[in-house]
């Protein structure tokens, strides 16, 4: 019983780190990487539709992303996509190729992101320890119907703040490697 729950906390903690590493490669350096744009949505022909979906999607410049459309009528519907987003960038295209330059960063806006990826962060390590929370609540509960014994209890709460711990620690070094990729030059 105490291993299904056990099991089930890592699953979700997991996916907590997940989302948090999957939001943080959204997030905008001063070097181009396809992550700002892949999941931008883009309205097609009245559908909203990830870029991805849309374009084949390139780095072939440090500041510089190019976007190729499969379809090159889909160039303006894509084009608006980007001006709505809030990237801060304005497309260009040559009819076949929308270029984003990406500038650099200036030194207050690092920091104002920097802020935003700890913010970020914490809302991992909140999403952790509520999964900790009612993890513990329901071992709590399998003791109450004598389901499991208070050694159990104590054992699976003990667990529990082991995982809990090394999430947590995985999610700061994530969150610690962003703001390092942020601030170099």
């Amino acid at each position: 019983m105490i291993k299904e729950v056990l099991t089930e906390s890592k699953n979700n903690m997991h996916q907590a780190i997940d989302s948090l590493s999957n939001d943080l490669a959204t997030v905008r350096t001063g070097r181009a990487s396809t992550a700002l744009v892949e999941k931008l949505k883009v309205k097609y022909y009245g559908t909203l539709t990830p870029l991805q979906k849309l374009a084949f999607i390139s780095v072939p410049e440090s500041q510089l992303i190019a976007i190729r459309p499969y379809d090159v009528a889909a160039i303006k519907d894509i084009e608006r996509g980007i001006m709505q987003s809030n990237l801060g960038i304005t497309p260009s295209n040559d009819g076949k190729i929308i270029r984003l330059k990406v500038p650099p960063l200036t030194e207050e806006r690092r920091k104002s992101i920097v802020k935003s990826v700890h913010k970020r962060v914490e809302e991992a390590r909140i999403s952790i320890r509520n999964q900790r929370r009612d993890s513990i609540a329901y071992l709590r509960d399998l003791e109450k119907e004598k389901m499991i014994t208070e050694d159990d209890t104590y054992l699976g709460k003990d667990k529990l703040q082991e995982l809990t711990d090394e999430c947590i620690e995985k999610a700061d070094k994530i969150g610690d490697a962003k703001e390092s990729e942020i601030m170099s030059i």
